[in-house]
């Protein structure tokens, strides 16, 4: 990996901060996308004492607002002339509403949208540094959803945190097989990592039921270090260098669900999302 340049979102804790730390360790140049500067920088001084690599970097933005998205991938431009790897990994369940500064409900956005406009405004650098890859972080609850376009982004009243999570992470998958396709020929190759149980914050971050649930799966969770291989492998493994449009499971291409194999559900996933992040 010496020689290439990694962009990781939601780098300073648990899956994120593990791909980090082992993409940093191979050689590569890795900046760390980080929405609080304190906690980016701690964990950028951990790794890089790990690892001794004097080629970290870090860039904040938080990935619930399409400004500070722009803003943070224009500051990359600037530092960068190339990008090998965009591992999307940020993201998390709401145990409540809530709606983002765009005025989007913040599941969706978080776990879709941003990803969606990220890849979008980095996507030339992409192409100019074939071979690239772009790795999403994905969960098997999306074999369990449905995209709703009456209701992709609930109200209030409408809300229901599982219910919006699937939804999301499905819509993740139906924009990493989209991508896939629209991108063939050009040398990127996009794929979702599926981690597993994992222990991670997302474990206090939804509601009392759903915490409930977490804490009783804790003995069987894997440590972050054990979910991030997947990630680490499609990222980095010379045997995944031609694979695209796959999703992986245990650093291996897994069945994919039929819904996310919807190629008219993902093609007007793919205009509504260009309409919420006005990127085209």
């Amino acid at each position: 990996m010496e020689g290439k340049v990694c962009l990781v979102t939601g780098a300073n804790k648990g899956l994120g901060k593990e791909v980090t730390l082992a993409l940093a360790g191979m050689g590569a140049t890795v900046v760390m996308v980080c929405r609080d500067h304190g906690r980016g920088r701690a964990a950028l001084e951990e790794i890089k004492a790990t690892t001794d690599s004097e080629s970290l970097n870090l860039l904040v933005a938080d990935m619930l607002s399409q400004q500070d998205i722009r803003r943070m991938a224009a500051e990359f431009r600037f530092k960068y002339t190339r990008l090998d790897v965009l591992v999307n990994n940020a993201g998390t369940r709401f145990g409540n509403w809530e709606l983002t500064p765009d005025g989007h409900e913040s599941t969706f956005a978080l776990n879709h949208l941003s990803s969606f406009l990220l890849t979008s405004l980095l996507l030339d650098l992409l192409k100019t540094s074939a071979p690239s890859r772009i790795i999403t972080t994905g969960s098997s609850t999306y074999r369990r959803a449905a995209i709703n376009f009456d209701d992709i982004m609930p109200n209030q009243q409408n809300y229901d945190e599982a219910t919006a999570y699937d939804q999301s992470k499905l819509a993740q998958v139906l924009f990493t097989f989209e991508l896939a396709r629209r991108l063939q020929g050009t040398g990127v190759t996009v794929n979702c990592a599926d981690p597993g149980a994992v222990d991670t914050d997302i474990g206090v971050a939804g509601g009392p039921a759903f915490r409930e649930r977490w804490r009783q799966r804790t003995p069987i969770l894997v440590t972050p270090q054990e979910g991030a291989r997947t990630a680490i492998h499609a990222a980095s493994a010379p045997e995944m260098a031609t694979v695209t449009g796959a999703y992986l499971e245990n650093m291996a291409v897994t069945e994919a669900a039929p819904q996310s194999l919807d190629e008219e559900v993902a093609t007007r996933l793919w205009n509504l999302s260009e309409e919420l992040t006005e990127e085209r």
